[in-house]
């Protein structure tokens, strides 16, 4: 007889048989004091929780980032100085689909990265794009239904999406980015990840340096056509997590090159755009990358639901030296997240293994979902409220961050207002070669059939302010596609109508 652990309930109490049923009788119903098999039941009514509203679909891997670079005079964080080395875990999703969609579909990837330092956790969040769509969290929930399902037809709808997008001109440069090569990466080791808000730095002197996060793979870039992918996707739908839980497990370690770019509080207020703005980028030629360190993914978790799928990632998390900035986006999320988390996964999301922090951890936080650590986590049974006289956490003054040089009048500004739309979507644009533009033109015109004319042509119109051959490379794929004829409504670039 093999040394086998016995079977039990949840609450420890041996399971005799675990293959039958308690009747009365061979033919009889259903005894009601079968505890064990209404507690079988019962959990597996609960075993799903929501998915998220957004990057339901996802894959991740443990690993750590090995600084090697000096970016000492920028940060006082612990994790980024020469030679430190900090464990972490990273995940991957796409943006629109829900938890049981396919990988490989075209979409922006979630890069989501967390570090266990020892001065607490350290969250990037971020997509394998350096932009976004929007540059104000007031639009991200109506952005978001656009690439949900149709309240009424429950499909996804192609005509929502451009409707919105030909009506924010500030998506040009996301949207060129999402139809391009870029658009769809073979995997997650082949794709690059962008902390893609501007962050901020701090340094013991007090001193303040903007930062943008790079993590460029050291893989090479790949990328499927719509039609390889499609084919793909009708042999798996699994592909991505194939490609990195089976990588990882035959010892293949994906790494990527961590880099930073450093704006001092100065030049933010000489640049001739919004360094805030998540709709733009910096310039390398300007702000060029600066190398720190290597991140490599080296571990599988061991249990996808208690690990990656219950992993909580939110920009709330910041160490010393390491913060926030003044883009819009970023401080929406900031809230978001972490709201998001504790709806799904409970008050007290971050004391889930996954979550929860590699240094010691005191807080006046109490009661409420997910409250399993025994007393309180002050030390003290008494220390229940803060002040207090006896001996519980207070603060600590060397945390504080210096304060921002950026001040203004409160009020609701217009964010499309003198904002210059088109000139990064242009300099990306030129970039492609005549492959990549026609790549770009089909993907365009294969997303865009059956949109309404009117909508097609605001969209058109929008492109040839980015470039007159965008425009007509796109108006000649979706001819070539779709028979598309010039729409006899005329329309103009506007942000609304």
């Amino acid at each position: 007889m093999t040394d086998r652990p016995t079977m039990t309930t949840t609450a420890g109490a041996p399971i005799p048989d675990n293959q039958n049923s308690l009747t009365a009788g061979p033919r009889g119903g259903i005894m009601l004091q079968d505890y064990q098999l209404i507690e079988k039941l019962a959990h597996q009514n609960r075993e799903r929780i929501p998915e998220r509203a957004v990057h339901a679909k996802g894959w991740g891997a443990y690993g750590t980032l090995k600084i090697t670079g000096d970016i000492s005079k920028y940060t006082k964080a612990k994790c980024l100085q020469p030679g430190a080395e900090t464990p972490m875990l990273a995940r991957f999703s796409t943006v629109a689909g829900e938890l049981g969609a396919a990988d490989h579909e075209r979409d922006v990837r979630g890069f989501s990265l967390k570090f266990y330092t020892t001065e607490g956790n350290w969250d990037l969040v971020g997509n394998n794009t350096p932009v976004f769509f929007v540059r104000d969290p007031v639009k991200f929930p109506d952005f978001i239904h656009t690439q949900k399902r149709h309240p009424r037809t429950n499909l996804r709808s192609a005509t929502a999406m451009w409707d919105f997008w030909s009506l924010s001109p500030e998506s040009l440069h996301q949207v060129t980015i999402l139809m391009s090569d870029r658009g769809l990466p073979v995997d997650p080791m082949h794709m690059n990840g962008y902390g893609s808000h501007t962050y901020s730095f701090w340094n013991d002197a007090g001193e303040r340096y903007w930062v943008k996060f790079h993590f460029k793979t050291l893989q090479g870039h790949k990328h499927y056509t719509n039609e390889e992918a499609e084919a793909l996707i009708g042999k798996t739908r699994e592909g991505y997590q194939e490609a990195l839980f089976g990588g990882i497990e035959r010892g293949e370690f994906p790494r990527w090159k961590m880099q930073v770019q450093i704006m001092t509080e100065e030049q933010a207020e000489n640049t001739s755009y919004n360094p805030f703005d998540l709709t733009k980028v910096w310039p390398h030629a300007e702000f060029p990358p600066i190398d720190v360190g290597i991140m490599e993914l080296n571990r599988n978790a061991d249990n996808y639901f208690a690990e990656i799928e219950q992993a909580a990632f939110s920009p709330s998390n910041i160490v010393p030296g390491i913060s926030h900035s003044p883009d819009k986006m970023l401080q929406a999320r900031v809230f978001s997240y972490a709201d998001a988390h504790r709806y799904r996964l409970g008050t007290h999301y971050e004391n889930i293994p996954v979550n929860q922090p590699r240094c010691p951890v005191h807080h006046y936080h109490r009661d409420g979902q997910m409250n399993t650590y025994g007393g309180l986590r002050t030390g003290n049974p008494d220390a229940y409220y803060e002040p207090n006289s006896v001996n519980g956490p207070f603060e600590d003054a060397s945390a504080k961050e210096p304060p921002l040089k950026i001040s203004g009048d409160m009020a609701r500004y217009n964010h499309r207002e003198g904002n210059d739309d088109y000139s990064q979507p242009r300099a990306l644009f030129n970039l492609f070669d005549e492959g990549q533009k026609g790549r770009l033109f089909s993907n365009i015109g294969a997303a865009m059939g059956g949109v309404p004319g009117h909508i097609v042509e605001r969209q058109l119109a929008h492109f040839k302010l980015v470039h007159p051959d965008y425009e007509a490379g796109v108006r000649a794929a979706l001819e070539r596609l779709h028979g598309y004829k010039a729409d006899t409504i005329s329309a103009q670039p506007t942000a609304a109508e």
